[in-house]
């Protein structure tokens, strides 16, 4: 599996391309915080961790950023509580 991380600005998403599929997280931005309001990915990714990949890039990204998150998607809530309960705004 090869990932491909970007930023679509076009779409306000990130995206995780893996072997031609996308996982995606939608966002919008309101000054140093960053919304999460849904993650999807392909079915094919699902159960692949392709979705936690694309939330690491994504946490990542907002403290590269000096942003904080607040995820409105239950799956990017339990993920930033499991592995990154410190950008939660």
């Amino acid at each position: 599996m090869t990932d491909a991380f970007s930023h679509n600005p076009a779409h306000s998403r990130y995206e995780l391309e893996v072997d031609g599929l996308i996982a995606f997280a939608d966002y919008q931005r309101s000054g140093q915080t960053l919304v999460i309001p849904h993650v999807e990915a392909a079915p094919a990714l699902r159960g692949t961790g392709a979705a936690g990949r694309l939330m690491a890039r994504v946490a990542e990204t907002a403290r590269a950023e000096g942003m904080k998150i607040v995820p409105l998607c239950g799956y990017a809530a339990a993920w930033l509580k499991r592995n990154d309960p410190e950008l939660i705004a």
